[in-house]
């Protein structure tokens, strides 16, 4: 965190007590000011990393203000920050209660699961767990736009997020784009950066299907959660700008780990409803 301090040069000392006053004044509302945003951050900080859950109360403004020995107004400043932010809220006559505190993903833009973490801070780490060349099923064919049993290049992945598992990722690629996904590395940060910088293949459109879905053994074991927990999935074909598929992935998260954000307008709704088969 930068500080930028300005003076206005010798004109503006004062050498009378009234303006050191001033002076003193105003370095004290300075630091009032770092306080609050210190005090802010750290409680953000804590909301994020889950040791205030969903629902639980903050501590009461007098308890915070002790434990950061800062005055109750510097105390409500921070709280009112977090307000703003979403992060918490009020109930009648309680004290604040935390009311998210999960990564968002937004569809605004069609960008990768690296850069999307990457943005918020997050380390990304993946692993290709296997990658194999066989038949397209029925669904994989007609999503890829391809004959029936046409070869496919199937990828298991796991992706993390500051080292912890956060999403298994199930991908079928299309024959064209096999052969350069197969060269990557195990450890490739994104697959899709590498196909636009190393074989300028960009993906320029993307469709979404998102649902929810228990864990069965294999992703409860690369998960790390117990079989039959909540997985959020996301399945999305990628394009690209001709309307040539790339893939089409079947990604699960684990519950609490992501949100996804969509934003809609009465003349452009992105989404649509559609039943369970879908």
């Amino acid at each position: 965190m930068i500080f930028e301090s300005r003076v206005g040069g010798l004109d503006g000392i004062r050498s009378t007590a009234s303006g050191d006053d001033d002076m003193a004044a105003r370095g004290g509302r300075a630091m009032g000011t770092i306080r609050y945003l210190e005090i802010a951050e750290a409680l953000r900080t804590a909301i994020l990393s889950g040791e205030y859950a969903v629902g639980a109360q903050l501590p009461s403004e007098s308890d915070l203000a002790a434990r950061w020995s800062a005055s109750r107004g510097t105390v409500r400043q921070a709280v009112a920050t977090l307000a703003a932010e979403g992060l918490i809220g009020s109930r009648q006559g309680a004290r604040r209660i935390v009311l998210r505190h999960e990564r968002r993903h937004s569809f605004g833009e069609l960008n990768s699961f690296a850069q999307w973490a990457e943005g918020l801070g997050q380390e990304v780490t993946s692993r290709f767990l296997s990658r194999v060349r066989r038949p397209a099923t029925a669904e994989e064919a007609e999503r890829l736009a391809l004959a029936p049993g046409t070869e496919i290049l199937s990828v298991l992945r796991l992706r993390l997020l500051d080292g912890e598992p956060t999403m298994v990722e199930r991908t079928a690629f299309a024959d064209w784009v096999a052969a350069p996904v197969e060269a990557m590395p195990p450890d490739v940060r994104s697959v899709m950066d590498r196909l636009a910088n190393d074989s300028g293949i960009v993906a320029h459109y993307g469709e979404h299907l998102i649902d929810a879905l228990s864990a069965g053994s294999e992703d409860a074991r690369l998960l790390e959660i117990r079989r039959g927990s909540p997985l959020l999935r996301q399945r999305h074909v990628s394009a690209t700008a001709t309307g040539r598929p790339i893939e089409w992935t079947d990604d699960r998260y684990r519950a609490g780990s992501v949100t996804f954000s969509v934003s809609n307008s009465a003349v452009a709704t992105p989404l649509e409803r559609r039943t369970g088969e879908g």
